[in-house]
Protein backbone atom coordinates (compact mmCIF):
# COMPACT_ATOMS: atom_id res chain seq x y z
CA UNK A 1 0.00 0.00 0.00
CA UNK A 2 1.13 3.56 -0.73
CA UNK A 3 2.63 5.12 2.46
CA UNK A 4 0.33 8.14 2.04
CA UNK A 5 -2.72 5.87 1.94
CA UNK A 6 -1.44 4.06 5.01
CA UNK A 7 -1.06 7.36 6.85
CA UNK A 8 -4.53 8.47 5.81
CA UNK A 9 -5.98 5.19 7.10
CA UNK A 10 -4.25 5.86 10.44
CA UNK A 11 -5.67 9.39 10.56
CA UNK A 12 -9.15 8.06 9.81
CA UNK A 13 -8.85 5.35 12.47
CA UNK A 14 -7.76 7.89 15.09
CA UNK A 15 -10.79 10.11 14.55
CA UNK A 16 -13.20 7.19 14.16
CA UNK A 17 -12.14 6.07 17.65
CA UNK A 18 -12.54 9.52 19.25
CA UNK A 19 -14.40 12.23 17.39
CA UNK A 20 -13.05 15.68 18.26
CA UNK A 21 -14.68 17.16 21.36
CA UNK A 22 -16.34 13.96 22.60
CA UNK A 23 -13.66 12.74 25.02
CA UNK A 24 -15.13 12.10 28.46
CA UNK A 25 -18.64 13.27 27.58
CA UNK A 26 -21.54 11.01 28.62
CA UNK A 27 -23.18 9.73 25.44
CA UNK A 28 -26.42 8.59 27.11
CA UNK A 29 -29.01 11.37 26.68
CA UNK A 30 -28.37 12.49 23.13
CA UNK A 31 -29.51 16.12 23.27
CA UNK A 32 -27.60 16.65 26.52
CA UNK A 33 -24.55 15.00 24.93
CA UNK A 34 -24.54 17.44 22.02
CA UNK A 35 -25.34 20.40 24.28
CA UNK A 36 -22.34 19.62 26.51
CA UNK A 37 -20.02 19.30 23.53
CA UNK A 38 -21.17 22.67 22.25
CA UNK A 39 -21.00 24.40 25.62
CA UNK A 40 -17.48 23.18 26.29
CA UNK A 41 -16.22 23.94 22.77
CA UNK A 42 -17.15 27.60 22.94
CA UNK A 43 -16.15 28.00 26.59
CA UNK A 44 -12.69 26.59 25.83
CA UNK A 45 -12.41 28.21 22.42
CA UNK A 46 -14.41 31.47 22.54
CA UNK A 47 -12.44 32.78 19.54
CA UNK A 48 -14.20 30.34 17.16
CA UNK A 49 -17.40 32.34 16.87
CA UNK A 50 -15.69 35.68 16.07
CA UNK A 51 -13.56 33.87 13.49
CA UNK A 52 -16.40 31.97 11.81
CA UNK A 53 -19.08 34.68 12.16
CA UNK A 54 -21.73 32.09 11.39
CA UNK A 55 -24.27 34.79 10.58
CA UNK A 56 -22.32 35.61 7.41
CA UNK A 57 -23.54 32.29 6.00
CA UNK A 58 -27.22 33.26 5.84
CA UNK A 59 -28.57 32.51 2.39
CA UNK A 60 -25.15 31.37 1.14
CA UNK A 61 -23.76 28.01 0.12
CA UNK A 62 -21.36 26.94 2.86
CA UNK A 63 -19.11 23.89 2.89
CA UNK A 64 -17.50 22.67 6.11
CA UNK A 65 -14.56 20.32 5.60
CA UNK A 66 -14.18 18.10 8.66
CA UNK A 67 -17.42 18.38 10.63
CA UNK A 68 -16.40 16.21 13.59
CA UNK A 69 -19.36 16.01 15.98
CA UNK A 70 -21.14 18.78 14.10
CA UNK A 71 -20.86 21.63 16.61
CA UNK A 72 -19.74 24.33 14.20
CA UNK A 73 -21.80 22.82 11.40
CA UNK A 74 -25.07 23.13 13.32
CA UNK A 75 -24.27 26.80 13.89
CA UNK A 76 -23.99 27.37 10.14
CA UNK A 77 -27.34 25.61 9.72
CA UNK A 78 -29.00 27.62 12.50
CA UNK A 79 -27.72 30.83 10.91
CA UNK A 80 -29.64 30.05 7.72
CA UNK A 81 -26.82 28.80 5.50
CA UNK A 82 -27.38 26.31 2.71
CA UNK A 83 -24.83 24.08 4.44
CA UNK A 84 -22.98 21.00 3.24
CA UNK A 85 -20.57 19.07 5.44
CA UNK A 86 -17.94 16.42 4.77
CA UNK A 87 -15.82 14.30 7.06
CA UNK A 88 -13.19 11.62 6.50
CA UNK A 89 -14.87 9.41 9.12
CA UNK A 90 -18.18 7.59 9.10
CA UNK A 91 -18.55 8.47 12.79
CA UNK A 92 -18.33 12.20 12.16
CA UNK A 93 -20.96 11.98 9.43
CA UNK A 94 -23.24 9.89 11.67
CA UNK A 95 -22.97 12.28 14.63
CA UNK A 96 -23.50 15.40 12.53
CA UNK A 97 -26.54 13.97 10.74
CA UNK A 98 -27.99 12.97 14.10
CA UNK A 99 -27.43 16.43 15.49
CA UNK A 100 -29.03 18.18 12.51
CA UNK A 101 -32.07 15.88 12.73
CA UNK A 102 -32.43 16.38 16.51
CA UNK A 103 -32.85 20.12 15.92
CA UNK A 104 -35.37 19.64 13.12
CA UNK A 105 -33.15 20.81 10.28
CA UNK A 106 -32.01 19.16 7.08
CA UNK A 107 -28.58 19.45 5.51
CA UNK A 108 -26.24 17.42 3.32
CA UNK A 109 -23.49 15.62 5.23
CA UNK A 110 -21.35 13.03 3.42
CA UNK A 111 -18.19 11.04 3.97
CA UNK A 112 -15.43 12.41 1.75
CA UNK A 113 -11.71 13.10 1.53
CA UNK A 114 -10.58 16.75 1.79
CA UNK A 115 -8.03 16.05 -0.95
CA UNK A 116 -10.76 14.96 -3.38
CA UNK A 117 -13.90 16.92 -2.64
CA UNK A 118 -16.92 15.49 -4.51
CA UNK A 119 -18.25 18.84 -5.75
CA UNK A 120 -18.05 20.77 -9.02
CA UNK A 121 -15.81 23.79 -9.46
CA UNK A 122 -17.05 27.10 -8.03
CA UNK A 123 -19.84 25.55 -5.94
CA UNK A 124 -19.64 27.43 -2.61
CA UNK A 125 -19.62 30.98 -1.27
CA UNK A 126 -17.78 29.98 1.92
CA UNK A 127 -15.51 27.03 2.73
CA UNK A 128 -14.84 26.58 6.44
CA UNK A 129 -12.41 24.12 7.99
CA UNK A 130 -11.33 24.37 11.61
CA UNK A 131 -8.32 22.38 12.76
CA UNK A 132 -8.60 19.75 10.02
CA UNK A 133 -6.42 20.29 6.97
CA UNK A 134 -3.12 19.92 8.85
CA UNK A 135 -4.15 16.29 9.48
CA UNK A 136 -4.45 15.52 5.77
CA UNK A 137 -1.30 13.87 4.32
CA UNK A 138 -1.44 16.30 1.37
CA UNK A 139 -2.46 19.59 2.98
CA UNK A 140 -1.45 21.52 -0.14
CA UNK A 141 -3.78 19.37 -2.23
CA UNK A 142 -6.61 19.91 0.26
CA UNK A 143 -6.17 23.69 0.09
CA UNK A 144 -6.17 23.47 -3.70
CA UNK A 145 -9.52 21.71 -3.41
CA UNK A 146 -10.83 24.51 -1.18
CA UNK A 147 -9.79 26.97 -3.88
CA UNK A 148 -11.35 24.90 -6.65
CA UNK A 149 -14.81 24.58 -5.09
CA UNK A 150 -15.02 28.24 -4.03
CA UNK A 151 -16.84 30.69 -6.27
CA UNK A 152 -14.81 33.67 -7.49
CA UNK A 153 -14.86 36.18 -4.65
CA UNK A 154 -15.74 33.40 -2.18
CA UNK A 155 -14.20 33.17 1.28
CA UNK A 156 -12.04 30.43 2.81
CA UNK A 157 -11.99 30.32 6.62
CA UNK A 158 -9.29 27.91 7.69
CA UNK A 159 -7.49 27.13 10.94
CA UNK A 160 -4.27 25.13 10.89
CA UNK A 161 -1.70 24.66 13.63
CA UNK A 162 1.12 27.11 14.30
CA UNK A 163 4.74 25.98 14.61
CA UNK A 164 5.90 28.71 16.99
CA UNK A 165 3.47 27.84 19.76
CA UNK A 166 3.46 26.74 23.38
CA UNK A 167 1.88 23.44 22.42
CA UNK A 168 4.66 22.68 19.94
CA UNK A 169 7.31 23.59 22.53
CA UNK A 170 5.69 21.38 25.18
CA UNK A 171 5.54 18.38 22.84
CA UNK A 172 9.19 18.85 21.87
CA UNK A 173 10.25 19.20 25.52
CA UNK A 174 8.27 16.14 26.60
CA UNK A 175 9.03 13.77 23.73
CA UNK A 176 12.46 14.95 22.56
CA UNK A 177 14.34 16.95 25.19
CA UNK A 178 13.18 14.87 28.18
CA UNK A 179 14.08 11.67 26.34
CA UNK A 180 17.62 12.84 25.60
CA UNK A 181 16.93 13.50 21.91
CA UNK A 182 17.02 17.31 21.61
CA UNK A 183 18.15 17.11 17.99
CA UNK A 184 14.71 15.93 16.95
CA UNK A 185 12.68 18.84 15.65
CA UNK A 186 9.48 20.37 17.03
CA UNK A 187 7.81 19.45 13.73
CA UNK A 188 8.76 15.82 14.35
CA UNK A 189 7.25 15.93 17.84
CA UNK A 190 3.98 17.31 16.50
CA UNK A 191 3.93 14.84 13.61
CA UNK A 192 4.27 11.94 16.03
CA UNK A 193 2.33 13.06 19.10
CA UNK A 194 -0.27 15.78 18.44
CA UNK A 195 -3.63 14.12 17.90
CA UNK A 196 -3.70 11.88 14.81
CA UNK A 197 -0.40 10.69 13.29
CA UNK A 198 1.17 12.96 10.70
CA UNK A 199 -0.12 16.29 12.04
CA UNK A 200 1.68 19.31 10.58
CA UNK A 201 2.40 22.83 11.83
CA UNK A 202 3.15 26.02 9.88
CA UNK A 203 4.71 29.42 10.34
CA UNK A 204 2.78 32.55 9.43
CA UNK A 205 4.85 32.95 6.25
CA UNK A 206 4.27 29.32 5.31
CA UNK A 207 0.52 29.80 5.73
CA UNK A 208 0.62 32.80 3.42
CA UNK A 209 2.42 30.65 0.86
CA UNK A 210 -0.16 27.87 1.22
CA UNK A 211 -2.87 30.36 0.27
CA UNK A 212 -0.78 32.09 -2.40
CA UNK A 213 -3.25 31.30 -5.20
CA UNK A 214 -5.97 33.33 -3.50
CA UNK A 215 -6.43 36.96 -4.47
CA UNK A 216 -5.83 38.08 -0.89
CA UNK A 217 -5.43 36.55 2.54
CA UNK A 218 -5.16 37.60 6.16
CA UNK A 219 -3.21 35.41 8.60
CA UNK A 220 -2.97 35.73 12.38
CA UNK A 221 -2.27 33.62 15.46
CA UNK A 222 -4.40 32.90 18.52
CA UNK A 223 -3.58 31.46 21.91
CA UNK A 224 -5.46 28.15 22.12
CA UNK A 225 -6.90 26.12 24.96
CA UNK A 226 -4.17 23.54 24.28
CA UNK A 227 -1.51 26.18 24.95
CA UNK A 228 -3.17 26.75 28.33
CA UNK A 229 -3.70 23.02 29.02
CA UNK A 230 -7.43 23.57 29.45
CA UNK A 231 -8.80 20.16 28.49
CA UNK A 232 -9.36 16.64 29.78
CA UNK A 233 -6.17 14.62 29.76
CA UNK A 234 -6.08 11.67 27.40
CA UNK A 235 -5.04 8.25 28.68
CA UNK A 236 -1.46 8.67 27.45
CA UNK A 237 -0.96 11.68 29.75
CA UNK A 238 -2.35 10.29 33.02
CA UNK A 239 0.98 9.36 34.61
CA UNK A 240 1.46 11.09 38.01
CA UNK A 241 4.34 13.11 36.51
CA UNK A 242 2.10 14.38 33.72
CA UNK A 243 -0.59 15.31 36.24
CA UNK A 244 1.96 17.21 38.33
CA UNK A 245 3.24 19.13 35.31
CA UNK A 246 -0.35 19.85 34.30
CA UNK A 247 -1.07 21.36 37.73
CA UNK A 248 2.16 23.40 37.89
CA UNK A 249 2.01 24.73 34.32
CA UNK A 250 2.51 28.57 34.29
CA UNK A 251 -0.75 29.56 32.63
CA UNK A 252 -0.35 33.13 33.89
CA UNK A 253 2.86 33.51 31.88
CA UNK A 254 1.32 32.01 28.74
CA UNK A 255 -1.60 34.45 28.96
CA UNK A 256 0.73 37.38 29.63
CA UNK A 257 2.79 36.74 26.50
CA UNK A 258 -0.39 36.64 24.44
CA UNK A 259 -1.39 35.34 21.03
CA UNK A 260 2.02 35.55 19.33
CA UNK A 261 2.80 31.99 20.46
CA UNK A 262 -0.69 30.54 20.05
CA UNK A 263 -1.34 27.17 18.43
CA UNK A 264 -4.17 28.44 16.24
CA UNK A 265 -3.11 29.89 12.90
CA UNK A 266 -6.17 31.57 11.36
CA UNK A 267 -6.48 32.26 7.64
CA UNK A 268 -9.25 34.23 5.97
CA UNK A 269 -8.67 34.18 2.21
CA UNK A 270 -10.63 35.40 -0.78
CA UNK A 271 -10.57 33.56 -4.05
Amino acid sequence: MDPVDTLKDSVRAHWEAETCGTRGVDTGARREFFDQIERERYEWEPYIKPFARFERGRGKRVLEVGVGAGTDFINWVRAGADATGVDLTARGVELTRERVALEGFSATVVQADAERLPFPDESFDIVYSYGVLHHSPHTVRAISEVYRVLKPGGTALIMVYHLESWTTLMLWALHCLAKGQPWKSPRWAVYQYLESPGTKVYTVDEARTLFGDFSRSRVWTQLAFGDLLKFRLSDKYKHPLHRALFALYPRWLVRTLGDRFGLCLFVEATR
